[in-house]
């Protein structure tokens, strides 16, 4: 009997720690996300699974949110991965405003820092540095948002279906302690089946 535990101790141990290595991984890694809705549309699709870069932001301390390095700083156009403030739902949304951004949304438009980050060739799109935002103003614009000015490690997120999207225009600003990962591609779309679409 001690033979067949000492056995059965051995065969299982290599398991279970490559199980507890992935687990820890996908913790503060990489991980994936089943998009639910269409509030991300025209860049995400409702069922469009993603790949999401979980150090981004920060290494963490798998299954915490304890930093334990820095890595890069959200910006303008990132599409980040964190849980609602109202009721804890993991969300994926378009980070629109950092710290020390001044905000105006009219229309479902944004105008930052005093700039309207329209892009003027292209109907329906906004510009955030290389990312382009094709947003879905189907359902108009949404709630508007005045002059907000962000304070320094917050954001706004923002989804690019302006009118049917619950986002930071309901439940405020998002601390980036709070962020989970950025979205990095689409791996996988309904209809188009697997590839891989950079966001």
């Amino acid at each position: 009997m001690a033979r067949l535990n000492a056995l059965l101790r051995s065969e299982w141990t290599p398991l279970l720690v490559l199980l507890l290595a992935l687990s820890a991984a996908r913790s503060s890694l990489a991980d994936h996300y089943y998009v639910p809705s269409g509030s991300m549309e025209f860049t995400l699709m409702p069922g469009d699974r993603v790949v999401v870069n979980k150090a981004a932001y920060g290494l963490r301390i798998p299954f915490t949110k304890i930093d334990i390095m820095d890595s890069s700083a959200p910006v303008r156009g990132d599409i980040a991965i964190f849980d609602s403030p109202d009721d804890g739902a993991r969300l994926i949304k378009r980070i629109v405003a950092i710290g020390g951004d001044s905000v105006r949304l009219v229309d479902g438009r944004l105008t930052i820092n005093g700039e309207r980050i329209s892009d003027v060739a292209a109907v329906n799109q906004e510009k955030f540095a290389t990312r382009r935002a094709r947003l879905n103003l189907a359902s108009g614009g949404g709630p508007d948002v005045l002059d907000v000015v962000i304070p320094p490690n917050m954001f706004l997120a923002i989804g690019d279906n302006r009118g049917r999207s619950r986002d930071g225009r309901y439940f405020g600003l998002i601390h980036e302690r709070e962020l989970y990962g950025r979205a990095v591609a689409v791996y996988y779309r309904k209809g188009d089946g697997f590839g891989w679409h950079a966001l």
